[in-house]
Formats: C-alpha cells, structure tokens, sequence
C-alpha cells in the first residue's frame, strides 16, 4: 500500500538514481529497498549487509521465453528503486531454465530471446530513468553448465523429493498431465542460482513464494547460506487475470503502436467504483505513478477538457482510489489518461528498436512469424441422392465405355 513514507521513498529514489546514493542514510535505503513489495522474507540479511557497508547484491531472473510486455514494467520500477538504494541488481537471462520450462522452445530459438531480451529490457529501463551502467546482465548457461554447478544439482536431486520439487515450482512450471522431469529440474536450478550469482537476495513475484520458501530450506543442506527474498505483488491483467504473455488481451507488447495500446485499453475491463482486482488501477499504482515521480514529472495526469475542466494531477495512490471509488475519476476519464502516459513511456523503446536494424533482426529470429498452413478443401461426397445424380452417373458410365473397334477395309 502506498503511504506517506512510499511517497518519500520514490522522491530519495529520484534524487538517488540522478547524484550520490552513497549519502542515503540506512533508513532511506531500506525505505527504497521495501516500497510498494507484497512481502520480504528475512529482512534482517539486507539489513546485516548495509550495516557492514557492503552494498546488497540483490538479482532478478527472467526466463526467456514469450515477448516481454509491458507487464516487466512493473519488476523494472522495483530494479529502479534497488538501484537507487545503492544495491548492486544482476539481471539473470535464464535461457537454460527457457529451455526447461518451455516445451516448444529449441536451444536456438532461447539464445536469439535471450540477446532480445537484455536490449528490451535496457531499453526498458532506460525508458524509467534507470542509469542501466549500475545493471549486470548474465546468461544462465555461462555457468549453469560448470562442473561444479551440475554436481550441486545431483547433490540437490538426491536431498530433494518430488513431491517438494513439484510443490516448489507449482506457481512458475508449466503444469500437465505426466509432465517432463525438466519440471522437476527447473526449482533446483533457480535456487542454485543464489549461490553461483554470490547474491545476498533474490527478488521476484510474490507467485515464487513457494519456490524461495524452498531456497530457504534447500541451500543450508548443502552448506550454503541462506539468502533474503524479495516479493512483488502480481499485478491484474486487462482483463483481470495475470499479465501473461500467451494471452494478447491481457497485456500490450512493448512494441504496440499507440493506436494499438488506446483499443486494448479502451476495451480493459475497469468497474466503475471498484478499485480491488482493478488492472488498471494496479498499473497507475505500480508503473506509472512511480515512473512519472522517478522520471521528475508532477504526477499522473489525467485530462478533463472534454468536460471543460481543469486536470486532474495525482501523486498519491491513495487519492486515485479515493476518487475512483466516488466516481469522481470514472473509467471513461482514466483510461484516456493510462493511454496517453503508456504510449509516452513507450515511445523512447520504440523509436531505438526502429534505429536498431540489429535489434530487428534479433527479433525476427527470437519470435519468426508464425506459417500458416492452408488446409486442402475436402470434395464433399453427395451420394447419389440428390437432383441429376442419375444423370451425371450415366454420362460418367458412357465416358468410361470404350468405342468398338472398326477394321481397315
């Protein structure tokens, strides 16, 4: 819930990411550290690390598999605000785990989504007034296929059951019937990760839970330590369920051309007066209104001029819902206004994958438009009981009846 201090929060994350955030206080960066997270398990880890001057390692994982959408936005406001709060962010491509978890996905294909993803996500960053020089990017592969790492993974194989693999993964595995063991594998691998990133936090959707419960318990089995967890909360999609990218009415590409982004915004489904379960209100609480204070601007703006009123500009989540649940800001006002300030954070994104004939090809060859196969029209066969089917079967039967031969006088 954003508060007071999550607004004085954002306001050190702006002031942090433009000049010195060695100058924040233990207070600010634990402020900026916790603002707008669904929950953190161990705060004390983080809290240990400042207190010994170090600067908290803190990563991120992405599987690279579907387009990312604008849905990352939301992950990339809290990289901004750990940034800010003088943490070091590495920002893990996880291609193995693609693999692992995608089951149309080739080792070819990952590599090409991995190379899209770290330029979107830079691009992305970019787009929120992230200095993306204070940004690690690693691939999983160039170390989840070391020595070392394979045999922690037999090690956590045979101290693991399945039942605790599969409940681990149960939110973030693809789930069906006789499932692969890559499924199995896919836990064990992000848990390592901890250890061979040398971070002293991960941070995630509060849909991992499951799975940083079981880091928690996994890693001191093999004689490492464990590490903090960090949790967004999951964010409605357009039309109420999670953004995802398999399902295009629920979220807008980060390539979407305004005209695009206005229709699915228009068509979101948005209650009047209804604030809980709202993707668009969660979207202006954990995007926009963060993204327009990191960026130095007065606020979300929503225009009335259609109704010959002044705008309405707001920096507190608290008032956007005060104001929707009386219906003084209704949908038909705030939609205009969540498209407008969309399209605008898009544009910088846009316009670099344009000037990128390099990030074009990449992203040819990381999403190849889909062939479609026409089918073949099947001749309906009509029997023989239907009007002229006699006589065109008696034309066919003199067709195939040779002519008699004649002989040569």
């Amino acid at each position: 819930m954003t508060t007071d201090s999550t607004l004085a929060a954002t306001a050190d994350a702006k002031l942090a990411i433009s000049g010195d955030n060695t100058k924040l206080t233990k207070e600010q960066q634990l402020a900026l550290i916790n603002v707008n997270l669904a929950e953190i398990l161990n705060p004390e880890i983080i809290e240990k690390v400042i207190d010994e001057g170090r600067a908290p390692r803190i990563y991120w994982g992405t599987a690279t598999t579907g387009r990312p959408h604008c849905g990352y936005l939301v992950p990339a406001i809290k990289i901004a605000q750990l940034l800010a709060a003088g943490c070091h962010v590495i920002v893990l491509l996880a291609d193995i785990h693609a693999v692992l978890d995608n089951l149309k996905s080739t080792v070819e294909l990952v590599g090409y989504r991995a190379k899209y993803y770290e330029r979107t996500i830079t691009a992305l960053l970019k787009a929120v007034g992230v200095p993306t020089d204070k940004l690690e990017f690693v691939l999983g592969s160039s170390y989840q296929k070391s020595p070392d790492y394979i045999m922690d993974v037999y090690k956590l194989a045979t101290l693991v059951s399945e039942h605790d693999a599969k409940k681990a993964g149960a939110e973030v595995v693809k789930q069906s019937d006789n499932a692969p063991l890559s499924g199995l594998l896919y836990p064990i691998l992000q848990v390592l990760d901890e250890e061979y990133l040398k971070v002293d936090a991960q941070f995630g959707g509060v849909d991992q839970r499951k799975l940083f419960a079981a880091a928690k318990d996994w890693l001191p089995r093999l004689g490492y330590k464990e590490r903090a967890h960090i949790m967004n909360p999951m964010v409605p999609g357009l039309q109420g369920s999670k953004m995802s990218s398999s399902d295009p009415d629920s979220k807008i590409d980060l390539l979407d051309a305004p005209d695009v982004v206005t229709k699915k915004i228009r068509k979101a489904e948005a209650a009047p007066k209804v604030t809980e379960g709202n993707g668009l209100i969660s979207f202006i609480e954990y995007v926009l209104l963060p993204a327009a204070q990191l960026l130095g601007k007065e606020g979300f703006r929503v225009d009335r001029s259609r109704d010959n009123l002044e705008p309405l500009v707001y920096t507190d989540i608290a008032k956007i819902k005060a104001d929707y649940e009386s219906d003084v800001l209704t949908p038909q006002l705030v939609k205009p206004a969540i498209s407008a300030a969309i399209n605008e954070l898009l544009a910088p994104i846009q316009a670099g994958f344009q000037a990128s004939p390099e990030w074009q090809e990449i992203a040819t060859k990381a999403y190849p438009p889909e062939i479609k196969v026409k089918k073949e029209k099947k001749v309906k066969n009509k029997g023989t009981r239907y009007p002229g089917a006699a006589a065109k079967l008696e034309d066919a039967k003199d067709e195939a009846t040779p002519e008699p031969a004649t002989e040569n006088a």
